[in-house]
Order: structure tokens, then C-alpha cells, then sequence
């Protein structure tokens, strides 16, 4: 009977010492949170109140040292200001990209300056060709409109009625001419964008032949 009695005991013991490691073991293994509180003490818990959350804290390891830092929640002002400086770092980036493939594609297409003013030349000819042969069919429709205006007013004077197919033909004819105004104008615009387009090409080209000439000055003096 005693050995049966000390053998559960021995056994109870056994057990609860068990239980206090694993409760030791559970409660080391538990990360602590380093805050601030409202008054602006820094505090160390097991958890951090809700209401002090956006405030920013420490998170840490049974040792204490610092695993995580949650910075605090910006103001609307600061997140404000933070959004503005990322907008104009994204609009540096895709500038500083418009540039690179800008240099690449002018290096790669030209070789000289005279290159790039006999492209030009070429694209700006071909535009004009285009506005020419719209003038011209703009000429043209405005003549078939002068034939059926003097038609029309031969027919009045004529004491008959002009008929309804001949007032439509003069009416889309008008639409024609209309379309071909514009399309002459936008032509004309774009030969204007195309012009500039390679202005800007020659001034960036003679920039960035100035910049190998200077590179290979400085590289001349220094390997004399």
C-alpha cells in the first residue's frame, strides 16, 4: 500500500513539474510589445492595447532584443506629402526612362546630324505630298459644286423646279469638301508636330554627340 502510494505521488510530482516547463517553456516562447503609452512612457507587455496601436511599437523576442519595428501611422497631412514625393519620384523614373530610349533610339537610327535633316525632309515631304493631293481633290469637288450651282440656276431661271437629287449631290458634295478641309488642316498640323519632333531629335542628338566627344577627351588625358 505505501509503495502504491508513493509511486502516484512520485508519478504526480513527475507531472507537475512537467506541466510548470511546458508553462515556462510557452510563456519564454511569447513575444513581448515595446510602446509607448498615453502618457509617453515606454511600456513592455505581452500585447498592445488597441487604442495605441497606430502609435507605432517594438516587437520582441524573449531576450528582449527587437525582431520588428511597426513605425506609426501617418497623419493625413504626412500621408499627404509622402503620396506628392512618390508621384514625383515615379514622374523622375518615367523621364529619366523617355530619355534613355530617346538617346538609344537616336543612336541606333542616325549616325550624323545631316542624317536626321534628310529624315526630316522625307517626312515633311511625304506630308506635303499628301496635303497636296487633298487640295487638289478638294479643288476638284468644289468645281463638280460651282457645275451643279450653274445647273441649278439655269434650271430656276428656266421657270422649272430644281430637283431634290440634284440639291443632295450638291449637299454631300459640300460634306466632302468639309471632310477634306479638315483632313488638309490636320495634315497640316502634323507637319508642325513633325518638325518640332525633329528639332528636338537634332538638339538632343548634338547633346549627346558632345558628351562622347567629352568622354573621350577625358579618357585621351587620362591614359596620357
Amino acid at each position: 500500500m505505501n509503495f502504491r502510494f508513493s509511486h502516484i505521488r512520485h508519478v504526480y510530482t513527475w507531472t507537475w513539474v512537467l506541466c510548470l516547463a511546458f508553462a515556462s517553456s510557452a510563456e519564454a516562447s511569447k513575444q513581448l510589445y515595446r510602446y509607448r503609452n498615453v502618457d509617453g512612457v515606454v511600456v513592455v507587455d505581452y500585447q498592445v492595447p488597441t487604442h495605441l496601436v497606430a502609435g507605432g511599437y517594438e516587437v520582441l523576442n524573449h531576450d528582449g532584443t527587437v525582431i520588428k519595428v511597426v513605425p506609426r501611422a501617418l497623419t493625413p497631412e504626412e500621408k499627404k506629402i509622402k503620396d506628392a514625393e512618390k508621384t514625383r519620384e515615379q514622374a523622375a523614373t518615367a523621364e529619366q526612362e523617355r530619355l534613355r530610349a530617346w538617346d538609344q533610339s537616336l543612336m541606333l537610327r542616325y549616325s550624323t546630324t545631316e542624317d536626321i535633316e534628310d529624315a526630316r525632309k522625307r517626312g515633311l515631304g511625304d506630308l506635303q505630298i499628301r496635303v497636296s493631293i487633298l487640295k487638289s481633290n478638294r479643288r476638284s469637288l468644289k468645281q463638280k459644286v460651282e457645275n451643279y450651282q450653274i445647273e441649278a440656276a439655269g434650271i430656276e431661271r428656266s421657270g422649272m423646279i430644281v430637283g431634290v437629287d440634284r440639291l443632295r449631290a450638291i449637299d454631300d458634295l459640300q460634306g466632302e469638301i468639309d471632310t477634306t478641309d479638315r483632313a488638309i488642316a490636320e495634315r497640316q498640323i502634323e507637319k508642325e508636330e513633325l518638325a518640332a519632333r525633329f528639332a528636338a531629335d537634332i538638339e538632343r542628338f548634338e547633346m549627346l554627340q558632345e558628351a562622347i566627344v567629352l568622354r573621350r577627351t577625358l579618357s585621351d588625358q587620362r591614359t596620357r
